[in-house]
């Protein structure tokens, strides 16, 4: 089995294009947050990097398609920061031009001193065009406790959904591991993907015990996942899990973990959109799939 990014297209298109692709997400796999059962599709979409483009109208343009493309494949989570240079504007900017679609799960984070928290949050509402945020996150851990007692305030006054606290890149597992028992948010984000898998280890099964909702950032390592793998070929039993591209297997590993909410690969491809997308259909791999999946791609 050949498979690449780009040879995706013609079945992932097929069956994002399926008219029972709707209100249900037809048949497409979504994930219900602990805290409220509420459902989200496991398939979200992220910001970093991809739309920090500033103000350049053509690739601005390119941001606001994959937003439709993403919306037309039935919505969910898309995830920002202060971070990411001008990703909240552009997101902002493709939401005025586009409206305010149907299935937008909205999330973003606070980057600063608490003091400076209710000031920031503000200015990130104004730039996405928003009045009021499905989650917000405290981003990294930065002055956690202040700021979350903020989100907490939020939350309880009608003004936000949702609670989160963040890291990535593997980092400070211990002081958001003793945050989950002490004061749980009702979302935490971690990177885990099939390489990185050190959260398995006690963030995720407490996740599960102290029913947290959790989202997956660096699902690709910033696509040096997907540039690894190309031209290698898929292993004959991916087809048991309707598996044709490289991502969508390593998204399918990811999403099918129990304690996994939602993952958030970032793109500035609309194809690539779609092919992510695309996993969140067919059969998920059970766990002892899920164990012969990571050591295939240990052992390449």
């Amino acid at each position: 089995m050949r498979a690449t990014r780009r040879t995706v297209l013609a079945g992932a298109g097929a069956a994002l294009a399926a008219p029972a692709f709707g209100a249900a997400a037809g048949g497409a796999l979504s994930k219900r947050i602990p805290a409220t059962g509420e459902p989200v599709p496991a398939v979200g979409l992220g910001s970093w990097i991809t739309f920090n483009v500033g103000g350049d109208p053509l690739l601005r343009a390119e941001c606001r398609a994959v937003m439709a493309a993403f919306f037309e494949a039935g919505g969910g989570m898309i995830d920002s920061s202060p971070m990411y240079g001008s990703s909240q504007a552009v997101i902002g900017d493709a939401f005025a031009k586009l409206g305010r679609p149907a299935g937008l799960f909205s999330a973003d984070k606070v980057w600063t001193r608490a003091a400076n928290g209710p000031a920031q949050i503000a200015e990130t509402a104004r730039r996405w065009g928003l009045g009021r945020f499905d989650l917000l996150q405290v981003h990294n851990l930065v002055d956690w406790e202040a700021n979350l007692d903020t989100l907490e305030a939020m939350k309880e006054a009608g003004r936000l959904r949702y609670t989160g606290v963040t890291t990535s890149h593997g980092r400070r597992h211990g002081e958001l591991e003793e945050i989950m028992r002490r004061r749980p948010p009702d979302f935490v984000q971690l990177t885990y993907n099939i390489v990185d898998r050190e959260a398995e280890r006690r963030l995720l099964p407490l996740a599960r015990e102290r029913g947290i909702a959790v989202i997956c950032n660096r699902p690709f390592r910033r696509g040096r996942l997907p540039d690894r793998l190309a031209g290698r070929p898929l292993p004959g039993w991916a087809s048991g899990i309707e598996v044709s591209t490289w991502p969508q297997f390593l998204l399918k590993f990811i999403l099918s973990h129990p304690a996994v909410t939602a993952a958030i690969p970032a793109t500035r491809r609309v194809d690539h959109l779609v092919e992510n997308k695309s996993a969140a259909f067919g059969p998920m791999p059970d766990a002892a799939l899920r164990r012969r999946m990571a050591a295939h791609v240990r052992d390449l």
